[in-house]
């Protein structure tokens, strides 16, 4: 059949369905573009932020080599910060130090004020504790931070206020009839409340925490001398005396301001949370027995008596002062004079001896030249026997003093776990460290006392090692330089009562090694606790052994023979 179709609709049929197909073509190609399009911008937008994510990963990596940390974008140093605060902070603080040759110069975020330099070098410590004294006060910074526990004593105080507060405990400190009170109270707490403890725990097979013991007795110890009160915390039975608890708990939360941006913790105490709440807790123990002591105090001196009238503690003398306007101290006052004390004469020695007695264990050799030096130092005496050496022998203090291994070992277990790990000082006018290190106006200072004692740059490749005789000349204690050695502070703020300390640490070591052998609980787990002192995290469980009556006789018989 031959086709009659006109060419022109053949032509124009074709063209129809031509443009008919170009057209859903078209119509099916746009969304596929355009996805495609959508689809090539997400991944330039994902490109740049790798891109740029990268760059400042690299841009942080590389100022670590610089600052010694990572440098983050507005967090600063703080996210190495918080995995210091996770494990041991002193150590990661050492670490750091070590890496960036004894200083530092830590970030904080850009909302905050916890910028500082950190350091290590004893250079710098001369300069900042001596030879700069006066432009490197405590600062607002740190006096703001601790004003609620520690008020206005003497750690917390600058200028007048604090030189008034030294010089009078200077005073107080280097007068005979306080030598006498400290050395015969320490005598009756000793023989009369420690041993009997330490002897009950032996008798009963029973382990015992040596930090809390030693807290009591330095706690007894600290307020017989400084408020002339008599407490009763270490006695056999050892109450409970909630004031220790506080006072411990309140150092703990006031070093967590110290790493947290003065708005938060200022927000927190506002609203009363987490830490604050602990410390505003605490806080009120505190001062509920510093109150009840300047209450009897003031009571008693009120009555006249003949016993107050020759009274020589610490809180009498500030009593019977008057301020610059000529007006008795506020009872405000003078329980931060109570507080002050207690922080310095509790929680120093009894730190210091729980690390020495956890060093010793690891250290038997060095526990047998102790033991050594006792008996060498005591059959020295005119009227001496051997039946006298057992549990009745009573140290002399010219004995006591005499004893310069057992000095060198308490200074050596200070120099590796200082009682109070790190410091603080605010420069007031621009100054630069003797390392070059700038500081301007304003500049907050930490001066890192433990990371000191683990430097090989100041102690020598065997820093680690636990070392007495690194302290002696020809057999008598050398002291280090304060700024070398800085357990004990130095320059105008070197620690009052150091030889006190060091009387009070050697009377209580060799009264107990001479009678027992000291054993840490297998197991038991021993780092430090972040406080304003190096407490022991978790005290120190020991089980106390009595000393081998033959291990005394052949160190005794080397002077009879």
């Amino acid at each position: 059949m031959t086709n009659t179709t006109p060419q022109y609709y053949t032509s124009k049929h074709t063209n129809t369905m031509h443009s008919h197909t170009h057209f859903h073509s078209n119509t099916m190609t746009k969304p596929r573009a355009l996805n495609l399009t959508f689809l090539m911008q997400d991944i330039q937008i994902v490109e740049i932020f790798l891109a740029v994510l990268v760059f400042i990963l690299i841009h942080c990596l590389r100022q670590k080599k610089h600052h010694g940390l990572v440098v983050w974008p507005v967090l600063g140093m703080v996210p190495s910060l918080v995995t210091g605060l996770r494990t041991n902070l002193y150590e990661w603080i050492t670490e750091v130090l070590k890496r960036q040759n004894g200083t530092f110069r830590f970030k904080g975020p850009w909302f905050s004020n916890l910028n500082c330099i950190v350091t290590s070098d004893p250079r710098n410590l001369e300069h900042l504790l001596k030879t700069k004294f006066p432009l490197y006060p405590k600062g607002g910074y740190f006096r703001n931070t601790v004003r609620d526990l520690l008020g206005d004593g003497i750690f917390n105080a600058d200028d007048e206020t604090w030189q008034k507060q030294r010089k009078t405990a200077s005073i107080e400190f280097h007068s005979a009839k306080f030598r006498q009170l400290t050395t015969e109270s320490l005598f009756e707490l000793v023989h009369y409340r420690l041993l009997p403890v330490l002897e009950a725990s032996v008798k009963k097979s029973v382990a015992v925490d040596l930090q809390d013991i030693l807290l009591r007795l330095t706690f007894d110890n600290v307020c017989m001398i400084a408020f002339g009160v008599d407490p009763g915390c270490l006695r056999l039975g050892l109450p409970e005396i909630p004031f220790a608890k506080a006072f411990e708990d309140a150092t703990e939360a006031t070093v967590f301001r110290f790493v947290t941006p003065t708005c938060v913790w200022k927000a927190m105490r506002l609203l009363n949370l987490g830490v604050e709440r602990k410390l505003k807790k605490s806080i009120k123990g505190v001062d509920e027995f510093a109150e009840t002591v300047i209450r009897t105090r003031k009571k008693e001196l009120s009555l006249q008596c003949e016993d107050t009238k020759h009274r020589s503690d610490l809180l009498t003398v500030f009593m019977r002062l008057k301020d610059e306007n000529g007006r008795p101290y506020s009872d405000k006052f003078l329980r931060d004079i109570c507080v002050n004390f207690i922080l310095a004469g509790r929680d120093t020695s009894s730190v210091a001896l729980s690390w020495f007695f956890w060093l010793l264990e690891q250290n038997p050799e060095v526990e047998e030249n102790i033991l050594a030096e006792i008996c060498r130092i005591v059959r020295q005496r005119n009227d001496i026997k051997r039946e006298e050496f057992d549990n009745s022998l009573r140290f002399r203090p010219e004995e006591i003093k005499k004893m310069d291994y057992l000095h060198a070992a308490l200074s050596e277990a200070l120099r590796l776990y200082p009682s109070v790990p790190v410091d603080h000082k605010e420069v007031v006018k621009d100054d630069t460290f003797p390392d070059g290190t700038v500081l301007k106006k304003g500049t907050k200072v930490i001066y890192a006392i433990y990371a000191m004692g683990r430097m090989e740059s100041i102690w020598g490749k065997d820093w680690k090692e636990f070392k007495p005789e690194r302290w002696l000349r020809d057999g008598r204690f050398m002291s280090e330089s304060a700024y070398k050695f800085t357990a004990f502070n130095g320059g105008p703020r070197l620690c009052l009562g150091k030889d006190f300390a060091y009387y009070q640490m050697k009377y209580a070591a060799a009264s107990i090694i001479f009678r027992y052998r000291v054993k840490v609980v297998e197991n038991h787990p021993v780092e430090p606790k972040l406080a304003l002192t190096m407490y022991m995290k978790h005290g120190l469980k020991v089980n106390l052994y009595q000393r081998d009556v033959a291990q005394i006789h052949r160190h005794l018989d080397e002077g009879f023979q």
